[in-house]
């Protein structure tokens, strides 16, 4: 159910429930902010609070609120919801905790939270145990706390479902303009994706940001990504905390790989959200989205006046998808004619100070430096301290950026080298000029990276994982059966229980043979497999030397290039997360992996398997021959098909290794884990 939550965050009336010192504070952050509306305090017993005139109950108000801070103990809140929606009002903040965050402590969160829905309907609820939500743009504020934001224009939105992270990021001095800044609690009623969809339909907002502890209804996230892609608004996520939901499976290479934060990347990523790892990266690349919007490549020209500078860039650049690419006939002629013979001219840029102060050779420098095919400028100044110095000199570095911007049409952000070097009055007067600031080297950096990376087509839904429950382990033999019906490439092989069998089995397939005891994981570490048995002699021996009941015998794979694992693991948070590895007895050592979450297009594995380190094998490597590719292809999709046919139940899969030839595929080994009975 989609509700409408436009009364609630963007309101023209608020009540307030309760006489606490939060409650008052939500009543003098409205009138410090300049809110134009009525606030309507509700009490029983006092006749005001913070100054105005209460009111005994929320029936007694002049009309239905728009917005409404609860702020009284739980039991008394499920009763004011239940009052609120019986009258109407556009929905309501719950402050207080105990409900079913607190299952533990209490013994009867749930049961209270139950009796909240209930008593709220259809009426939207943020929370409980949440500080609510700013209003930046209309003075309202929803809000028990101190914060250190300002009224504006326009800006972007922050949700978190931490409200102490909330209040820090509200503190930040870096010139970012916030127009929402709103917490989820537990997430109750409204999650964090309904907050973001109803946020990111407001005109003035530019960007979302989220921090995020756990991502709750994959269909509405789904929504939320569509909705902002067709609006033409990034959305930045800073991915909290590790699940070990996703790694309960200890039997395969495949759950040590994909746990919830490769889960977490995969969704992300195949969503366009730029995903970011500290929040002063989320305020830059935020701050970049808002000024800049979404930039056409992650090509960048660097322009400084200090050799240092020029290498810190440069070397900040190192590992990171970023590129700056060299001066092109163009610039050159340009920049040489603005700078003379003396100035080596590349790519981070070092201009010296021949020109600093002079504003139209500045510019025309500036300008000719943004005529190459680059999609940001980087002007790399870092400001005096004005309590102990002057900045007066460097004023010249905020005019040319200007006009070279305008005149190359190209953005154009200020860099810090270090944030303590760009105050938020400095960077207030550079977003004044249409300039981008931005704070240190590295942060800048990881912002064009991230915000550059997140670009998403529309996206197929994703298969959702199910319920889960008790699984079994399907042997090797079964995992084979099974997964070749859906079009897997599997080796010719017989199961044997007996000396006589095993003889049988032999003659069945054909030496040389693999021998494989069953019932046993991690078989190579077990001594569980011999490999290359030429005689019928050597395989007896080789079986008895094993410690199994049974055995699998399998035609001898030869040829192969490479070894790669394919594995599917059900991840609760995120759905089934397809993970690409190099695999074989190495796999856990290099950690060499891809993941993907189903259903996955043939061009996103394809593009998975070249961004593993060992991807030059599956090509010509050293003259060698390549592996077949389109066979990797269609063994992916055999397991992709099986795991979409099989959802719900299923736990897991892992064919480790494929062993890649230059002419197929084949699942030289097989695990299966799945709910079913049958």
């Amino acid at each position: 159910m989609t509700r409408d939550l436009s009364r609630l965050i963007r309101p023209r009336s608020i009540a307030v429930v309760g006489g606490g010192v939060w409650c008052a504070s939500v009543i003098a952050q409205c009138q410090g902010m300049g809110f134009d509306g009525p606030v309507w305090p509700v009490h029983p017993t006092r006749s005001d609070v913070a100054g105005l005139p209460a009111f005994a109950s929320v029936n007694d108000l002049p009309e239905a609120p728009d917005a409404t801070f609860i702020g009284v103990n739980r039991a008394a809140t499920i009763d004011v919801v239940r009052a609120l929606a019986a009258r109407g009002a556009g929905g309501a903040v719950c402050f207080a905790s105990g409900f079913r965050e607190a299952q533990a402590e209490t013994g009867d969160g749930t049961r209270m939270q139950d009796a909240l829905l209930a008593a709220a309907g259809d009426m939207p609820i943020i929370g409980p145990n949440c500080y609510g939500f700013i209003n930046y743009l209309d003075g309202a504020l929803l809000w028990p706390d101190q914060h250190g934001g300002v009224r504006a224009e326009r800006g972007v939105a922050l949700i978190t479902q931490s409200s102490n992270i909330a209040i820090n990021l509200t503190m930040q001095a870096r010139g970012l303009p916030l127009a929402y800044v709103a917490t989820a609690g537990n997430q109750a009623q409204i999650g964090l994706a309904e907050i973001g969809g109803a946020l990111i339909e407001d005109d003035r907002v530019t960007a979302l940001g989220l921090h995020i502890e756990g991502i709750g209804d994959l269909r509405a996230f789904e929504a939320l990504a569509a909705r902002a892609r067709d609006l033409g608004k990034p959305v930045v996520a800073l991915k909290a905390g590790r699940s070990e939901q996703a790694r309960a499976a200890t039997v395969s290479h495949t759950a040590s790989l994909a746990g919830s934060d490769a889960g977490a990347r995969a969704l992300l990523r195949r969503l366009g959200i730029a995903q970011v790892s500290s929040l002063p990266m989320m305020l830059e690349t935020l701050k970049l989205a808002h000024f800049a919007g979404p930039l056409r490549s992650n090509r960048l020209v660097s322009i400084s006046c200090s050799g240092g500078e020029a290498s810190l860039m440069a070397d900040s650049a190192e590992g990171r998808d970023v590129v700056f690419p060299p001066l092109d006939a163009v610039q050159h002629e340009g920049l040489r004619a603005a700078l003379g013979p003396m100035v080596a001219l590349a790519n981070p840029l070092d201009y010296h100070t021949f020109i600093w102060d002079d504003v139209a050779k500045m510019s025309q420098a500036f300008t000719a430096a943004l005529r190459g095919d680059v999609a940001l400028g980087c002007l790399i100044v870092d400001y005096p301290r004005t309590d102990r110095c002057s900045d007066a000199a460097w004023d010249c570095t905020i005019a040319a950026g200007a006009a070279a911007q305008r005149d190359a049409g190209v953005p154009v952000a200020i860099v810090a080298s270090l944030p303590e070097n760009l105050s938020e009055a400095k960077a207030a007067q550079i977003a004044a000029a249409g300039l981008i600031p931005m704070l240190g080297l590295d942060d800048a950096l990881a912002a064009v990276e991230a915000l550059t990376a997140a670009r998403a087509g529309t996206p197929a839904p994703l298969l959702l994982p199910g319920e889960g429950g008790p699984a079994r382990v399907l042997s090797e033999a079964q995992s084979k059966a099974a997964l070749r019906a859906h079009g897997l490439d599997v080796p010719r092989h017989a199961r044997a229980e007996t000396r006589d069998g095993l003889a049988a089995a032999l003659r069945e397939v054909g030496l040389p043979v693999v021998l494989k005891g069953e019932g046993v994981a991690h078989k190579t570490e077990a001594g569980a497999v011999a490999v290359n048995l030429a005689t019928e002699p050597e395989a007896i021996a080789a079986a008895e030397g094993m410690n199994a009941a049974s055995w699998l015998v399998e035609e001898m794979v030869t040829g192969g290039v490479a070894e790669l694992l394919i594995g599917v693991v059900r991840d609760p948070a995120h759905g089934y997360v397809l993970t690409l590895a190099a695999g074989g007895v190495l796999t856990e050592i290099l950690r060499d992996s891809a993941q993907l979450l189903l259903p996955a297009t043939g061009a996103e594995i394809d593009a998975a398997l070249d961004s593993l380190r060992i991807a030059p094998l599956l090509h010509s490597y050293r003259g060698g021959p390549g592996a077949d590719r389109a066979a990797i292809i269609r063994a992916v999709m055999a397991v992709q098909d099986y795991a979409t046919a099989h959802a719900g139940p299923l736990e897991e899969v892992e064919i480790n290794p494929l062993i890649c030839t230059p002419t197929s595929a084949v699942a030289a080994d097989a695990l299966i884990r799945t709910g079913e009975t049958t």
